[in-house]
């Protein structure tokens, strides 16, 4: 639970300097500051990819996975969800209603609907791994600075949403660890940091992979370890 505590105060303190800022941080260093945590992430994801045992399991779970996810629309849901509360939320601003409405929803889907989120807390709550949620806290921090500059005190709100979406996930994942092998909770980090190195690509703009369409691949070696 410490890289979510961490993550948490990130996004706080993030936010705190933005509303100071008021007129935001120029776009040439927060594109740098971003690049480089793309380039982190990408390491990261690679350093987790060769915690895997068998090959067979991971390239299963990435391509089975890419395919339900493909056939589900998760990425396209989300997307539209996320369309769906912003719009929400700019109607309830101009009406005058729930000012920080529009702030606290788009902090929520930034800092908690990806990847990076459920692969960083799984490996939280499996091994006691804090490595990605570290790496995410920093990425949060330069976001929620940008962010809330714009958007006011709602995006500092929505750390409370971060502690708990994220803290449930790790706390979920904590209390499987016990009936998980060390050889499926390898196969699931590596299938994960696979995604994570996509992530990665995509925030250095080299690639624009539909990373949440993956994320079944995460769970899949729960049953391909079974059969190989």
């Amino acid at each position: 639970m410490i890289g979510v505590l961490v993550n948490t105060l990130t996004v706080l303190l993030g936010s705190g300097v933005g509303l100071l800022l008021k007129k935001g941080i120029p776009e040439r260093v927060a594109n740098t500051l971003m690049k480089g945590v793309g380039l982190c992430t990408v390491c990261i994801g690679f350093a987790g990819v060769i915690k895997g045992e068998n090959t067979l399991v991971m390239i299963l779970s990435v391509a089975v996975g890419g395919l339900l996810g493909c056939l589900l629309h998760i990425d396209d849901g989300l997307n539209r969800f996320s369309v769906f509360l912003e719009k929400k939320a700019q109607k309830l601003s101009k009406k005058g209603e729930l000012s920080l409405a529009r702030g606290f929803i788009s902090g929520s889907l930034l800092f908690c609907v990806g990847a990076m989120t459920v692969v960083g807390s799984l490996n939280a709550g499996l091994t006691d791994d804090n490595e990605m949620l570290y790496t995410k806290s920093i990425l949060d921090l330069i976001s929620s600075c940008v962010l809330s500059a714009t958007l006011g005190v709602g995006v500092m709100l929505s750390a409370v949403f971060v502690l708990v979406f994220q803290g449930a996930i790790a706390l979920a994942a904590s209390f499987a660890a016990p009936y998980l092998s060390a050889s499926v909770i390898a196969e699931m980090t590596c299938a994960g940091s696979v995604l994570i190195v996509g992530l990665g690509l995509n925030l250095l703009d080299l690639t624009k992979i539909k990373v949440a369409d993956y994320l079944p691949a995460i769970f899949l070696p729960i049953l391909f370890c079974l059969f190989l």
